[in-house]
């Protein structure tokens, strides 16, 4: 270097400005490529930095270095450049980077490296997948009601038994609101007392939910033990729907269809909430609510009067009305013929209702007091016989 002969000026500033020149070009280069980065150089790369602890960007390549500088860039990048490894570091490196090496030679033969498939889809294009109708295979018919039919399936994905939920759909009507209440609620509910969605699948005809198989229901159960069941069953049966109430009404969401079919029982006695047609969730403070709720039976004595205004107090109403079932082996308020017919029952139970002991009832639309028969309220006891029994088992006061 001391023999070299000094630049003078004049050729420093032409030899930087082709310097800058070359830079330049070489960076518009390097820029043109970056969008064509190969997910091998990507790889390349990666494997370059990991044993460099100072390198922070991507390596030049050679091409790209004015011929004045390469010999002297060569040289300070020898010991991380993968191009210019010895042969031993370079095996070290390979043996660290195994799947993108593979990639990069397997890559020319149009094979995937390991760790590729690892990270893919284990099925083939042809394979079930969730979310596709020919992904179940129906085995029996469970059930139909005005717009919905419920079959036994099996998933063909993971084999599982399933419920399909199968809701027809009009063209001139669309999706039926029930069914969209429905999903939209179940895919937010986790919990071992609410029977669980599985899927939605949703064609041009038809919008099916697909549910975990449970094969039986509270009013299936009660038929095979008539009578009424045994005490022990109905707190192991009591306390699970309480326990899946106290879930949703902790989220602010009504069931509003509280009965028996709608009570789903496992073979292992673990009862789930199911069908959530009708379920809302609750929105403060608003009070648009319908009384178009609650099969009959299990409607509490307000809505039936008319009111909009309720809350959890109507799903415990149906709670009530179902624990006496479960004891009597009957419903407790079998209304035959409408809802004039439904109040008569509970207040042959209860007593007709006046402001002394319902105060503000006189504001309830429906509620005409001419049209009722004047009832006194009853010991629950003598309304219903077996509930003597449910006394000692359940703590009762004795004083019902």
């Amino acid at each position: 270097m001391c023999d070299l002969i000094e630049p003078q000026p004049a050729e420093k500033i032409g030899k930087m400005k082709k310097l800058r020149r070359t830079l330049s070009d070489s960076f518009s280069r390097i820029a043109l490529k970056k969008e064509d980065t190969t997910f091998e150089e990507i790889c390349v790369t990666k494997m370059s930095t990991r044993n460099c602890p100072g390198m922070d960007s991507v390596i030049k390549p050679l091409d790209t270095i004015p011929e004045d500088k390469k010999v002297r860039v060569q040289r300070t990048q020898s010991t991380f450049d993968p191009f210019e490894k010895p042969a031993n570091q370079v095996k070290r490196v390979h043996s660290e980077n195994n799947a993108c090496i593979n990639f990069n030679k397997s890559s020319s033969a149009g094979k995937e490296s390991p760790k590729v498939r690892r990270h893919s889809s284990p099925s083939s294009p042809t394979s079930p997948k969730f979310g596709k109708a020919d992904s179940y295979e129906k085995l029996e018919k469970l059930g139909e009601g005005s717009y919905a039919t419920v079959y036994k399936g099996k998933s063909k994905v993971n084999g599982k038994l399933v419920a399909l939920k199968v809701i027809r759909l009009q063209e001139e009507e669309g999706t039926p609101f029930t069914a969209i209440r429905e999903a939209s609620l179940l895919k937010g509910l986790k919990h071992a007392n609410i029977v669980l969605l599985h899927d939605i699948i949703h064609t041009k005809e038809t919008l099916t939910l697909v549910f975990e198989y449970v094969h039986t229901d509270l009013c299936q159960y009660m038929d095979k033990h008539p009578g009424g069941l045994h005490p022990d069953n109905v707190k192991l049966f009591l306390f699970q729907l309480l326990r899946g109430l106290s879930y949703i009404h902790q989220r602010y969401i009504l069931h509003r269809d509280l009965k028996p079919q709608n009570l789903l029982i496992s073979d292992t006695g673990e009862l789930k909430l199911a069908d959530f047609g009708l379920a809302r969730a609750k929105s403060v403070p608003s009070h648009t609510y319908s009384n178009e709720v609650v099969t009959l039976w299990y409607r509490p004595p307000d809505v039936l009067l008319g009111s909009t205004e309720y809350s959890t107090c109507l799903d415990m109403w149906g709670v009530g009305c179902i624990f006496v079932e479960m004891i009597q082996g009957v419903a407790a308020f079998p209304g035959m013929k409408d809802i004039q017919d439904q109040l008569e029952r509970i207040f042959l139970v209860l007593g007709t209702p006046n402001e002394d002991t319902w105060p503000g009832v006189h504001s309830l639309p429906h509620f005409k007091p001419e049209r009722f028969t004047l009832y006194s309220s009853k010991n629950l006891r003598q309304a219903w016989n077996k509930s003597m029994l449910s006394s000692r088992t359940f703590s009762v006061d004795e004083n019902l």
